[in-house]
């Protein structure tokens, strides 16, 4: 085999390719096609339905015939669900590698768009006072910067009890994604909040192309970028795979772990507010209902994507493939006309199998060391 082959092979993330070549080839090939509008640009920008005339004269909307998963539309689309789900996963992954769980992802992202949504809302669509652009430039930094910080601090508050009680991470964070949710619900009363500043969603839902929302893809590139160097070139990220490689040898070695432990969710935090507030941007409006489910979603793409349960294992780039996996078979759900209710089994099956895979490549990586040995 070639040199240049076997390195690839060797790449870590070179599996994860493949499967998400192999699934794209089979939706495209069993997902059929479907006709859709066709739009064109303005000059503002803005995309308008193009019209045109039938055989009676009559001005009808112009269309053509697509592949339902392998077209322009759908792929923004995946490209822009993905997004909310890989920032999230990059955070996880980093708690997983220390040898951790958090299962409050979900909740500190309802609480974190209840608050910045409360902030924003405060402001209006058209802004207050005298002068409505200054203030809706005001209310979009606070309602940012509110969104952001309770989930900072949600984060802080779950490694806090984590370290101070020295109880298992699953733990604390069952009953943390309880609270928080609890606490979205009572300060909501389960109603929806919106009318935010128009200048904050026109931000967020700027697209370029055919409908790709460019914000959230490229918070999803800075975010992967930063956890790649956090993990792969940092010494911070160093003392993470030592932690979850083994705690108690990081431990002698010097590594102040409970202060290690205390920034992976810190960071899980601080990703569930960059989700929330992409989110707030968007769809234009939050409930304490936001987020439900996600802690499966999240922690099957950072097992799908290569990051070991038993810690010590994972990189940035294969938790956003692997996000990505989990979107497509989602979307391929949806394209195949497979009941909805099965979503949530085909996922916490695939969940499973990453498990069992990662436990096998891990029981046949001791069998070599040991055949080594001897």
């Amino acid at each position: 085999m070639p040199a240049r082959l076997r390195a690839l092979f060797r790449f870590q993330e070179s599996g994860l390719l493949l499967v998400i070549l192999a699934l794209g080839v089979l939706l495209t090939a069993f997902a059929g096609n479907v006709r859709t509008p066709v739009f064109e640009r303005a000059a503002d920008g803005s995309r308008i339905r193009v019209f045109t005339t039938n055989a009676a004269g009559e001005r009808v909307p112009l269309t053509a015939e697509k592949n339902k998963f392998l077209n322009a539309q759908n792929l923004a689309q995946l490209a822009k669900d993905t997004s909310f789900i890989a920032v999230m996963a990059v955070g996880m992954a980093v708690v997983i590698i220390s040898g951790g769980i958090d299962l409050t992802v979900g909740s500190i992202y309802a609480l974190a768009s209840v608050i910045g949504a409360l902030v924003l809302h405060r402001y209006g669509p058209e802004g207050t006072g005298t002068d409505p652009a200054s203030s809706q430039t005001l209310g979009i930094l606070l309602g940012a910067g509110a969104c952001i910080g309770v989930a900072a601090l949600c984060g802080l508050a779950t490694g806090g009890l984590i370290v101070a009680l020295r109880v298992h991470p699953f733990i604390i964070t069952l009953g943390g994604m309880a609270i928080l949710r609890g606490i979205a619900f009572v300060i909501t009363k389960g109603q929806s909040v919106g009318s935010f500043p128009s200048g904050f969603r026109d931000f967020v839902r700027f697209e370029i192309g055919d409908g790709l929302s460019f914000v959230p893809l490229a918070t999803m590139i800075v975010v992967l970028l930063v956890g790649w160097i956090f993990l792969s070139r940092l010494a911070a990220g160093r003392r993470v795979y030592a932690i979850g490689g083994n705690e108690l040898a990081a431990r002698f070695s010097g590594i102040r772990v409970d202060r290690v432990k205390l920034g992976v969710y810190l960071i899980s935090g601080l990703s569930a507010g960059v989700a929330a507030l992409l989110s707030l941007g968007y769809y234009g409006a939050a409930t304490s209902g936001d987020g439900q489910g996600y802690e499966l979603n999240v922690i099957a793409a950072a097992v799908v994507g290569g990051a070991s349960l038993t810690g010590g294992r994972g990189s940035a780039l294969g938790v956003v493939l692997g996000a990505l996996i989990i979107q497509m078979i989602s979307s391929g759900i949806v394209i195949l006309g497979i009941d909805q209710n099965y979503s949530q089994i085909i996922i916490g099956s695939v969940v499973i199998a990453a498990v069992v895979l990662d436990n096998l490549n891990t029981w046949l990586a001791r069998r070599r060391l040991t055949a080594k040995a001897h």
